[in-house]
């Protein structure tokens, strides 16, 4: 086990390089820069642009650097906790992330446990009635939430929020909460506001989660260990959860790898519809303002949440299958 971790570990790093050269690649291949693009808005606008300042800042950042040169000091300066600048925002990358991580932490696991609880019992159930009338509406019902699009449940929700609740829904929180310190009153107000999200964001994925843990199910019940069990007259309860439940649980495990780095990501459109304060926001509009090093550390970040995902979920399926063995460890 240790070896096995050990040699994963030691393959993140030539991976991590790759993709942060990629991720550096990708983000400098548009014409330009923040400051090029910065100076032709000014121009549109009729406003002459400080050109001397500008170009202080190109050298200050090393904007003027060859673009080897460029990728060599953004990873080395991430290696020693420095991020980078944003331009846009006109302050430390770590700085602009502040508060928008800890809500979108917030709504994402509270979309991940709306996820998990809606659709084990359901999927259960499903899978213990195969074809009755309940599986049949639940089948139904989740094909709806999967061809739903999220931004239009989105519109929906915040209009009967609107008329039955009377809850605003522009954001995560009050006006009056924004920019201000956590208190009792601004995490009711985030509470307030957070089902909303929540409920459009789980919607397509209790769906396609209830539709995945049905067929494994399924599958797992039909095998010859469970009639054996039920002939010998192991209670019904104990046999499905000791053996077919707990073999059909790896899509939930091996979800691992991506349900770390959506925690910090969040649902891009869905946060542009509904004005969401997070991270996924800030991403979209980095990348469209060609703000490099703010867009590109938090790429970073979430390649690594996903490089340690799909580790933690391999250690956790062999924990959880013992047909599954690290290394491709054949068993005699």
């Amino acid at each position: 086990m240790f070896r096995y971790i050990a040699h994963r570990l030691l393959i993140m790093i030539p991976t991590m390089l790759v993709i942060s050269f990629l991720v550096f690649l990708i983000i400098q291949l548009p014409p330009g820069d923040y400051l090029t693009t910065l100076i032709e808005e000014l121009r549109a606008l009729g406003e002459k642009p400080d050109l001397a300042r500008i170009a202080e800042m190109k050298k200050e950042f090393g904007l003027d650097q060859p673009f080897i040169v460029q990728y060599a000091n953004w990873v080395f300066g991430m290696l020693q906790g420095d991020f980078g600048f944003s331009f846009e925002h006109e302050l430390p990358v770590q700085d602009v992330v502040g508060d928008r991580f800890w809500l979108s932490f917030i709504v994402s696991v509270a979309t991940i446990l709306f996820i998990w609880i809606v659709s084990f019992p359901i999927a259960i159930y499903s899978a213990t009635h195969q074809y009755s009338w309940g599986d049949h509406g639940l089948t139904f019902i989740g094909f709806l939430g999967l061809a739903t699009p999220n931004f239009l449940l989105a519109l929906v929700m915040v209009y009967f929020a609107n008329e039955w609740f009377g809850t605003e829904i522009g954001g995560l929180m009050d006006e009056k909460y924004v920019g201000a310190g956590w208190s009792w009153g601004k995490f009711l107000s985030v509470l307030e506001h957070l089902w909303i999200p929540v409920v459009v964001i789980g919607t397509s994925g209790t769906a396609a989660m209830i539709r995945r843990l049905r067929a494994n199910l399924l599958d797992e019940l039909q095998k010859q260990y469970v009639v054996t069990g039920r002939a010998k007259g192991l209670p019904p309860a104990k046999l499905l959860l000791k053996y077919p439940l707990r073999m059909s649980l790896n899509p939930f495990i091996a979800d691992i790898g991506d349900i770390l780095p959506q925690v910090i990501s969040g649902a891009v459109i869905v946060s542009v519809v509904l004005s969401l304060p997070t991270t996924g926001k800030m991403l979209y509009e980095a990348l469209l303002s060609q703000d490099m090093y703010l867009a590109g550390s938090f790429l970073m970040f979430l390649a690594f949440l996903t490089v340690i995902g799909v580790l933690l979920s391999d250690l956790a399926l062999a924990a959880l299958d013992p047909r599954i063995r690290l290394a491709g460890q054949a068993t005699k």
